[in-house]
């Protein structure tokens, strides 16, 4: 008469078992897209520029975008990040310290016509990269 409490029991227990066949439970309690992303888990990072590179934009669109190679300060890890705005690649140079962020992507990947290239670039020497974009301030001198 009482197998309803078993069954109940079983049930729970197979269950726990399935979930590893879910690909984000699995991803998520081994927490693999914080062991694969540069920046841990963060949101943003600071990292230097070791130097400016041009990537051509995906088909059918034709361009080459502003892009710089950062080495995160925290790791060590090289990322390619994308520099917003009408001539902003200008205010950076080489050995600079930027600050990144994610670009926006679906699940942390790269976004639009820009292959490869996960991240943006917000801030040069803790000076915001838009504001001097549109002039309001002057990239410090070091």
């Amino acid at each position: 008469m009482g197998n309803g409490k078993f069954a109940a029991r079983k049930l729970k227990r197979d269950s726990k078992k399935l979930r590893w066949h879910d690909v984000n439970y699995t991803r998520r309690q081994l927490g693999l897209d914080i062991k694969s992303d540069p920046l841990e888990g963060a949101p943003s990072g600071r990292g230097i520029v070791l130097e400016k590179v041009g990537v051509e934009a995906k088909q059918p669109n034709s361009a080459i975008r502003k892009c710089v190679r950062v080495q995160l300060i925290k790791n060590g890890r090289q990322v390619t990040a994308f520099a917003v705005g009408d001539g902003a690649i200008n205010f950076i140079d080489e050995h600079d310290e930027v600050t990144i962020e994610g670009i926006g992507g679906r699940m942390g990947r790269s976004k639009g016509d820009i292959p490869g290239v996960r991240f943006v670039v917000t801030k040069v020497n803790e000076v915001c990269l838009h504001e001097m974009v549109i002039g309001r301030k002057e990239k410090p001198r070091r």
